[in-house]
């Protein structure tokens, strides 16, 4: 999505993991990362891992400090949260220039991961888990 006024471009992208949705936007600015209203440092629990995740896109086109990311990301765990966020980064710098879309493609980052949760069967404990087999 385009804007008018070059100080007010937005640029929008979805993802999904899981159970988590995250709809980001992508504004002109320094590289804050907020997600839902809070840092987003503070919101992934200051855990390397989520913020490496997150900023995976980012890094590969050298664009760290060139963007501000507003997410408001919903549903799942962090695991999946992050990897939504990630995918909605990706999707929003294919927006900002074609030519990301190659780089990005080629690196696995503009995919949708689509594994679920399996449903839970009747007669199961779990998806798959039996009860104990007794022979007597």
């Amino acid at each position: 999505m385009l804007n008018i006024h070059k100080k007010n471009v937005i640029y929008l992208g979805t993802g999904r993991r899981k159970t988590s949705v995250a709809r980001v936007k992508l504004t002109p600015g320094s590289g804050k990362l907020i997600i839902n209203g809070i840092p987003g440092e503070s919101y992934l629990q200051f855990s390397p891992n989520y913020l490496r995740i997150s900023y995976t896109a980012l890094n590969i086109l050298g664009l760290e400090k060139e963007y501000d990311i507003h997410v408001k990301a919903r549903g799942g765990g962090l695991t999946g949260q992050a990897d939504a966020i990630k995918l909605g980064i990706a999707r929003a710098l294919c927006n900002i220039n074609p030519e990301n879309r190659t780089t990005l493609k080629s690196k696995g980052l503009l995919s949708r991961d689509s594994r679920i949760k399996e449903r839970k069967k009747y007669g199961l404990r779990k998806a798959r888990k039996a009860p104990q087999y007794s022979k007597r």
